[in-house]
């Protein structure tokens, strides 16, 4: 059967089949968008302008003003945007004399309009998609206006520094390596910085939100994604202050030094996922080990007492601890320049097992960066997993000199079986 043309030339061709499909899209985005704006007036009973009737008929509106466009003039669709939001003007002011302030309706009608436009042109994947975000947006006002009304000055300047760091200092440094051994790129220090703070930021503003609500098991869980030895340090002494939660503070200790492993996996595929290969099923391991035993022993029956489990969140964004951190990576990238040029193979495990006492994010980065170039594949999985097991270390001594009697009893089943993990690892990894 010949396919009938609607429109055909040489920048655009639509058939009749295409036209109603894209019809039907067009109509359902209005449906859903209209949906949304009449449910959101029902509870606070408030009389709605544009409910579903009227966003379908804008959407349709763009629709046919985008297919009218190509017999006419293209400035049509620019006439009917105009039309639009003079009549959403207009409905906004009758609606601000009622003492109703809100123009998110009048806005959403702008956006219908354009993604009917959008729809007609063929764009019916990136149409569907801004609408899914759009609807996300609409009705997520209540938790957006809960969230915004608990954010401190503080939090938000931190946010605004974050942004400009990312996108007004990193475009700017130079995009070289220099420096002894040509391993240090002032560009890739910069997005060592901005990830390592903004991971630091997610993970306060997660626990902020969510840590006191989800238990002592998330608390600890996205307690790691800030600082792992702030949790062993601060449950440890929370096992003193009331020994029957012994167990549920290890669990906290267990969950945020798993969460470690998490990070690893991410700076691998970050800076060189050739390395990633033999590192999957061992770090897995050690991450399944840990978490597993974690979430047994929150499982267990416990005392009924309940522990504070509120951590000290410290700064939003903090700058120096990243700028710290930066640089102890740079120092670390040479220090394994320099062992690998000096002592070989050796001295590449000996500076990656002290250094990561202190750090494991800055060795694992530097040793994923180096690998391949400077030093084979294999030497840089085995250096990850040890600087890994050694980073455990700290808590575990941590952990045993502050904690209670029986937090050490956890302490020790869980990390031995960490380390245990981690030796089967290193069987997998050279086998």
């Amino acid at each position: 059967m010949e396919e009938i043309f609607m429109i055909d030339n040489e920048s655009f061709q639509l058939t009749q089949l295409d036209f109603f499909i894209r019809l039907l899209v067009a109509t359902g985005i209005g449906l859903l968008i209209g949906l949304e704006r009449e449910h959101a007036s029902t509870p606070i009973k408030d009389e709605v302008f544009a409910g579903v009737r009227t966003f379908v008929f804008v959407v349709q509106f763009g629709f046919l003003t985008a297919f009218l466009s190509f017999f006419f003039s293209s400035w049509l669709i620019v006439a009917g945007l105009i039309s639009v939001m003079v009549f959403g003007v207009l409905s906004y002011w009758v609606k601000l004399r009622g003492g109703d302030i809100g123009g998110t309706t009048t806005f959403a009608m702008l956006m219908a309009f354009s993604l009917g436009a959008l729809t007609f042109l063929g764009f019916v994947e990136a149409s569907l998609a801004v609408t899914v975000i759009a609807l996300l947006i609409l009705s997520l006002k209540g938790p957006l206006h809960s969230f915004v009304r608990q954010i401190t000055q503080n939090e938000l300047f931190a946010l605004v520094k974050f942004v400009v760091i990312s996108l007004l200092v990193l475009p700017f440094l130079p995009n070289q390596t220099m420096g002894p051994y040509d391993v240090f790129n002032p560009r890739e220090l910069g997005w060592i910085i901005i990830l390592t703070s903004g991971i630091g930021f997610v993970g306060y503003m997660l626990m902020k939100f969510m840590g006191n609500k989800r238990g002592i098991l998330l608390t600890g869980i996205f307690g790691g994604l800030v600082s792992s030895t702030v949790v062993a340090w601060v449950f440890a002494e929370k096992s003193k202050e009331v020994a029957g939660l012994s167990k549920n503070c290890a669990v906290a200790i267990l969950a945020a030094s798993t969460i470690m492993v998490i990070r690893v996996f991410v700076w691998v595929i970050i800076f060189n996922q050739a390395i990633l290969g033999k590192l999957i099923l061992p770090l897995s391991l050690v991450f399944f080990v840990g978490f597993g035993l974690a979430y047994y022993f929150f499982k267990q029956p416990s005392s009924r007492s309940q522990v504070k489990t509120d951590l000290p969140l410290g700064e939003p964004l903090n700058l120096k601890k990243a700028f710290f951190f930066g640089l102890l990576y740079t120092g670390i990238l040479f220090l394994v320049s320099y062992a690998n040029s000096k002592l070989g193979t050796r001295g590449i495990y000996v500076s990656s097992a002290i250094a990561a006492l202190t750090d494991i994010d800055a060795i694992t980065i530097s040793v994923s960066k180096l690998a391949g170039d400077s030093f084979p594949v294999l030497t840089a999985q085995n250096v990850i997993l040890l600087a890994t097991l050694c980073n455990t270390v700290v808590k575990v001594g941590i952990s045993l000199s502050v904690g209670s009697k029986d937090l050490r009893k956890y302490i020790l089943w869980g990390f031995g079986s960490i380390f245990l993990a981690g030796l089967v690892g290193f069987l997998i990894i050279n086998a």
